[in-house]
């Protein structure tokens, strides 16, 4: 198996027992995977792939890493694939020209639950932030109304779209969800599907086929999935549960069956996105 069947292998296996990783394991009090020794935050893809190991503490390290700080991995623990693109240098055979070429790769890391004799490991810290609290819903609207070339929003429909055609999301009334953070989980969604407009990220040019369970459409709806979660985690909600779900769950299990690039890809950009939405990139790349 390549790398992109490997991850891809991990997420069907949490999808076929009924459970959206992105969803289930991200909540309020979760502090975000990091390597131990770096400090590094993890990105895309492998947020996703750590969280959904389930474990309290944030932190994780490789082998080495591990045996450095004294530390053994106990017996039967089995390891997590992270993923990171490495460069080469490749001679085009046509022109000569040499140029630089990336490429995925992966490594395995470990939990520090996972492993003893271990010292000096930071407390596991956790957002005390209530969905009720100001303070979510403040850190929500604060990253809708800094949002750089923020689009049109609208509200008094009846769903909730983003029209590329207008480049305007239009929402319900805030009064139709069940709570704050169902109506900015949802708003988050939409938003993310908005930077895929050519005067922002240019993702769109790329969409083909809009009928639901197209690979097209799967591959939008887990880039505004994946972005939705971000942004979800940097104000502290919750993500919204997806009315019918197990036909999203169907429909993302068949795209990534046919495609086992999808998910990666798909991580990445919801991750330039949320970046974009953040303010943390100010031009397309």
């Amino acid at each position: 198996m390549n790398v992109y069947e490997i991850i891809t292998a991990r997420i069907i296996e949490t999808l076929e027992q009924g459970e959206i990783p992105w969803k289930k394991s991200w909540n309020a009090a979760t502090q975000a995977p990091r390597n131990l020794t770096s400090g590094k935050l993890y990105s895309g893809i492998n947020v996703f792939l750590l969280l959904s190991a389930r474990y309290q503490s944030p932190y994780w390290l490789t082998f080495k890493q591990a045996a450095e700080r004294g530390g053994q991995i106990r017996k039967g623990e089995k390891g997590y694939p992270i993923v990171f693109w490495s460069k080469t240098e490749k001679e085009d055979q046509q022109t000569g020209e040499v140029k630089e070429v990336g490429f995925l790769r992966y490594y395995t890391v470990f939990n520090v639950a996972q492993i003893d004799g271990l010292k000096d490991i930071p407390a596991i810290e956790t957002h005390q932030i209530s969905e009720d609290r100001a303070e979510a819903i403040d850190a929500a609207e604060m990253i809708v109304a800094q949002m750089p070339d923020r689009p049109q929003i609208t509200h008094g429909h009846t769903r909730a779209c983003y029209s590329p055609a207008w480049d305007r999301v239009e929402m319900p009334v805030s009064i139709s969800f069940d709570g704050p953070a169902e109506y900015y989980s949802t708003l988050f969604h939409e938003l993310t599907h908005a930077t895929g407009h050519e005067n922002r990220l240019n993702r769109h040019q790329t969409i083909k086929n809009h009928a639901f369970g197209s690979a097209d459409y799967s591959k939008e709806e887990l880039v505004a999935e994946f972005g939705s979660a971000f942004l979800c985690a940097e104000a502290g909600i919750s993500q919204a549960v997806i009315n019918n779900q197990a036909a999203y769950i169907q429909g993302w299990l068949q795209a990534l069956k046919n495609d086992s690039k999808l998910l990666i890809t798909a991580a990445a950009q919801a991750q330039k996105a949320a970046d974009w939405i953040m303010g943390r990139q100010a031009v397309a790349a």
